[in-house]
C-alpha cells in the first residue's frame, strides 16, 4: 500500500485508536483526534508516525480550524476517517430536544463538519473517505437507543450520497458499521462489570456468532477500504457485526 496522509477522528481510544495505530504501524503519516491533549500526547509519544490535532468536530467553526491544521502538518490529506460517536442515550420512547441536539453533534455533524472541510483537498489526492456507522443504522434492533440510530441512519445516507457526487473525482466514501464492539472503558465494559450474565445472554441471542468485535478487526477492515485492493469500493456499508442484523 502507498504511503498516505490521514486524519482519524475520535481516536485517542476504542475503534479510532485502533485504527490510528494500524495505519501508522503500515508507515502511513497519520493525525490523531481528541478533547484531551495529555492522552493523545502520551499515544504520540510512542509512534514517530502519529501526530495530534486537538478539538471538537462537532463545532463547525472548530472544525475547519483543525482540518486547517491538518494540510499545516501535512501539506496534502488522502484520507479522512470520521470515527467519533456517542451511543449511549436515553431509553427509547424518551428522547427530547437536548437528546436528539446531543446525538446529532456526536454522531452526524462530527463527521459532516470535516469532510464539509476537507472534501476539496481529498479531491486533490483522489483520496478516500471513510465513516463509521452503526449496525443499529441498518435495521431496527430491540432497545437501541432511538436518537442514536436516527443519527448513525442520517450520516450513513449522507456518506452514500457523497458516494455518487464525489465519484466522479475520483474519490472513494464508504461505511464501516460495527456492530457491539468491546474494548477497555467501552460502554461494552462497564455493562459486563454491572451484570456480566445479562450482557452474555443477549450475545449469546442476538449474535449468531456469539461475541464482541474487537477493534483490530475493524481497523483490518479501514486499512483495506483505505488501500487499492478496495479501489472499486464506493457507496458501500461494510457491516462488521456477526450477523446481528441479517
Amino acid at each position: 500500500m502507498s504511503k498516505k496522509n490521514i486524519l482519524v477522528t475520535g481516536s485517542s481510544r476504542g475503534i479510532g485508536l485502533s485504527i490510528a495505530l494500524k495505519l501508522a504501524a503500515q508507515g502511513n503519516k497519520v493525525i490523531i483526534n481528541g478533547r484531551n491533549r495529555k492522552t493523545l500526547n502520551k499515544i504520540k509519544k510512542n509512534n514517530k508516525n502519529i501526530d495530534i490535532i486537538v478539538g471538537d468536530f462537532s463545532s463547525p467553526k472548530k472544525s475547519k480550524a483543525m482540518i486547517k491544521k491538518t494540510l499545516k502538518i501535512f501539506k496534502t490529506l488522502n484520507v479522512l476517517i470520521c470515527n467519533i460517536g456517542l451511543s449511549k442515550s436515553c431509553k427509547p420512547n424518551q428522547e427530547n430536544y437536548n437528546e436528539w441536539k446531543k446525538m446529532f453533534n456526536f454522531n452526524f455533524y462530527s463527521a459532516s463538519n470535516p469532510i464539509e472541510h476537507a472534501k476539496k483537498e481529498i479531491i486533490k489526492t483522489k483520496g478516500s473517505i471513510i465513516v463509521i456507522g452503526s449496525g443499529a443504522a441498518n435495521k431496527f434492533i430491540k432497545g437501541a437507543p432511538i436518537a442514536y440510530a436516527t443519527a448513525k441512519t442520517a450520516i450513513t445516507f449522507y456518506a452514500k450520497s457523497l458516494a455518487y457526487y464525489l465519484g466522479s473525482h475520483g474519490v472513494r466514501v464508504n461505511i464501516i458499521a460495527p456492530g457491539n464492539t468491546y474494548f477497555k472503558g467501552s460502554n461494552w465494559d462497564k455493562k459486563l462489570k454491572k451484570n456480566k450474565k445479562q450482557v452474555k445472554k443477549l450475545i449469546r441471542e442476538t449474535v449468531p456468532l456469539n461475541r464482541f468485535a474487537s477493534t483490530t478487526e475493524i481497523a483490518d477492515l479501514a486499512s483495506y477500504l483505505i488501500s487499492d485492493k478496495a479501489k472499486f469500493a464506493n457507496g458501500a456499508i461494510f457491516t462488521i457485526d456477526g450477523g446481528q442484523t441479517i
